[in-house]
């Protein structure tokens, strides 16, 4: 892979306006065809073999009108009673709506002073259409509200509307700008790495866009495609310049630089992208439509952004040339050079160490404390998983200033919490008796935790009925869930089903409570087979995917804490604590334990460089660390501010993917990159690149560490990027360097590898 990477990189550095033009022709087309045949995210909601869906599918051949949306419309006159004409002629609008077949007759309160109508939709709310569907209420409430009345819209249909305002995206790439200007203090390198991400952003934001005409896309895709598109979009290409500038430096052909850089960095790129794309099609096993199509939606992002990275990076590195370095570091170069030459000659060290290989030394000579105080920090973190509750997010959760939300409230103050979450009740009467019917009214009435029940409406056919059932207490309190699960288990009779958002609710929990862990199986799996064909080590791969783990589930902890305790709602704008939403655990597993991986891959491949140049097991990890802790202290700061930032973003649930995220990679950049990586490597010393004989000739002889590319020496800028025939990157001879061959260190690696570690690279 690194040969084919070398030619690549070298040969968009060689034409860059070429592969600048084809990526500039290729985004323009990509959005031509997302305007003319793309579709429009949906969510689908279905969730076969739950007994909610079967008491839906039930509910559509009897009873239309229960099976498909609804819109809750409050009415209220804070000053007396609403006027009884107002009312009607409201509900005589709203009749007329678009897709509307049904609209109850009003509820009033006990004092007069609301109204409550319900308004069903002949299909489901995925199909109504969110804005134009609460626009048209808008238009049929209006005379009401100029009345005087106090006017709001709930239900389905509204809670179905997702607002993007752009605020968070704005924030991630304000910050990453900034942080990326430190460290490379040349505006020019740290743009190359923003115009890669907005590129691969736009070609995979197209493919969503087309996918969504093809199928249901889940209406959180675009924020979570741009979210992970940004981060390691940004991520990848500053590794890759990084690298291209670390070539620089050492004195090779702009060309050469980027050569290199695509075929060592680019090839952890595209191992760490590979590692993303695996993880997310891990939600493929969970078997609802929503969380398949939301995996293969966000790896297009991601393939989008690695293609773009590998090709686009070098191409602008190439047209950049030394400028990419800065004027500053071009004069400290300059004056420098005889300094470095002498150095390189001597093989001497060319400055102090750097603070990260400070640290990794440090922690490499008494590693078992540091390893036992990351450990505790990492379960203190992960304490609070013992007490989740997961539950999807309804209006109640919702910001005050929203219209679900006001419109909760008011029902649940003049009606009652349960009235925002009713149970359909569908019964088959080919099954279940008229009598038995009847009885069973007045069973669920005694029910506890049940405050009324609805007569039994009767479908025309007569096979079907269906009982409204309201609880004592509101959708996300789980109360209402243990009601579901009491009247399937005990009082409900064969051929009845519970239906409606707070049974489906329910059902939807329990289900990807279950799924949870087979996607956990086959994402840390496959991660593992890919681990151990990039590093040739079982427990190489077995540590990183028990970090990564680790990281996952402080992040976990962390949001539990933040939301479902309370510590944080307040600086999140939230009014109240709420549950973790269900859809998170699954969806920041496969995000996060795939971005994690990025990060090991990062730090791996260059302390495997080091261990197959010197054999020095301590002083591979120090030298790896030092040579990447700086990029990845950027690149891990960068992917925090751009998840951050969607901490903002109105939808409770974005709010828990951002902090969620951005936790797991601060805990992955600190304790676990700067504590347990150089304590563990240096408790098992050699150990770490231990090979069975037999999996060595099991396993397929993947170039991916630059063991045989072929890259160029660190030859002097001008003098020739050819390679001697026979030679691989450092001046050894070409071939398979497997795990049981000597490492030798590197020629001509003095000056580079010296100045790099004194420099923290």
């Amino acid at each position: 892979m690194s040969r084919f990477l070398y030619r690549v990189g070298g040969a968009s550095a060689a034409h860059p306006w070429r592969v600048i033009g084809a990526w500039i022709v290729a985004v323009v087309l990509a959005l031509g065809l997302a305007s003319t045949f793309g579709g429009s995210p949906q969510d689908n909601y279905d969730a076969p073999g739950t007994a909610s869906q079967r008491g839906t599918d039930l509910l559509r051949a009897g009873f239309p009108e229960f099976a498909g949306a609804d819109a809750r419309i409050v009415l209220h006159d804070p000053d007396g009673q609403v006027d009884p004409d107002v009312v009607a002629a409201t509900a005589e609008r709203i009749s007329q709506t678009e897709y509307v077949i049904l609209v109850t007759p009003p509820r009033m309160s006990t004092d007069g002073d609301t109204a409550l109508l319900t308004a069903y939709y002949d299909r489901p709310v995925t199909d109504v259409g969110d804005k134009r569907a609460v626009e048209n209420l808008e238009a049929a409430i209006a005379p009401a509200r100029e009345a005087g009345l106090t006017t709001e819209i709930g239900g389905q249909v509204a809670e179905n509307v997702r607002t993007i305002d752009g605020r968070a995206e704005a924030i991630g790439i304000s910050f990453a700008l900034v942080i990326l200007l430190i460290a490379f203090g040349s505006i020019i390198a740290a743009g190359v790495p923003l115009a890669v991400a907005f590129v691969g952003l736009g070609i995979g934001t197209a493919g969503v866009t087309l996918l969504a005409a093809a199928t249901d896309v889940s209406t959180i895709v675009p924020t979570l495609g741009t979210m992970v598109g940004l981060g390691v979009g940004i991520d990848y290409a500053l590794l890759l310049v990084t690298r291209h500038v670390e070539g620089l430096r050492a004195g090779l052909s702009v060309r050469g630089a980027a050569a290199r850089a695509t075929a060592t960095a680019g090839t952890s790129v595209v191992f760490a992208g590979t590692t993303v794309i695996f993880a997310l099609m891990g939600l493929r096993l969970v078997g609802l439509s929503t969380y398949a199509t939301t995996g293969f939606a966000t790896a297009i992002s991601v393939v989008a952004v690695v293609v773009t990275a590998i090709t686009l990076v070098p191409a602008l590195c190439g047209l950049a040339g030394q400028r990419l370095r800065g004027r500053r570091a071009r004069r400290r170069a300059a004056s420098a050079d005889a300094t470095t030459s002498a150095t390189a000659g001597a093989g001497q060290e060319a400055g102090a160490p750097s603070l990260t290989a400070r640290w990794a030394a440090r922690v490499g000579r008494r590693p078992l404390p540091w390893a036992l105080a990351a450990l505790a920090v990492l379960l203190a973190l992960a304490a609070p998983i013992l007490d989740m509750r997961t539950w999807p997010q309804d209006a109640g959760s919702a910001a005050e200033s929203t219209h679900q939300r006001r419109a909760y409230d008011l029902i649940a103050a003049e009606f009652g919490p349960g009235a925002n979450g009713p149970l359909l009740l569908a019964a088959d009467l080919r099954e279940l008796p008229q009598q038995r019917l009847d009885g069973l009214v007045s069973q669920l009435a005694a029910t506890p935790d049940v405050a009324s029940v609805a007569a039994p409406l009767i479908s025309a056919d007569g096979t079907t009925a269906v009982l409204v059932v309201e609880p004592t207490v509101g959708p996300s309190d789980p109360r209402a869930a243990d009601l579901v699960r009491h009247l399937r288990a005990d009082v409900l009779p064969a051929g009845v089903e519970i239906t409606g958002w707070t049974a489906a609710f329910a059902d939807l929990s329990e289900l990807l409570a279950d799924r949870l862990w087979t996607v956990v199986g086959f994402v840390v799996g496959v991660s593992l087979l890919l681990l151990l064909v990039v590093f040739r080590s079982p427990v190489v791969a077995l540590k990183a995917a028990v970090m990564n783990l680790l990281s996952v589930a402080a992040a976990y902890g962390t949001v539990v804490a933040v939301f479902q305790w309370g510590w944080g709602v307040d600086l999140l704008g939230l009014p109240h604590a709420v549950p973790m939403s269900s859809w998170l655990p699954l969806l920041m597993f496969a995000v996060l334990f795939g971005l994690s991986m990025d990060y090991e891959v990062f730090l791996l491949s260059r302390i495997r460089e080091e261990w197959l140049a010197t054999g020095d097991p301590r002083g591979s990890v120090v030298r790896g660390l030092a040579r990447t802790g700086r990029v990845i202290t950027s690149a891990g700061l960068i992917m925090i501010a751009v998840f951050a930032g969607f901490a903002l973003d109105p939808d409770v649930t974005v709010k828990m993917v951002g902090v969620g995220m951005a936790v797991a990679v601060l805990v992955d950049m600190t304790v676990i990159r700067m504590v347990l990586v150089p304590a563990t490597m240096a408790l098992l010393g050699r150990a770490n690149w231990w090979l069975p004989g037999w999996l060595d000739r099991l396993l397929p002889h993947i170039d991916v560490h630059g063991e045989g590319e072929a890259a160029v020496p660190a030859t002097p800028a001008g003098a020739g990027t050819a390679t001697p025939a026979g030679a691989g990157t450092d001046g050894r001879a070409a071939g398979p360097a497997g795990p049981h061959a000597t490492p030798a260190p590197r020629a001509g690696d003095g000056a580079e590898a010296t100045a790099a570690v004194a420099s923290g690279r």
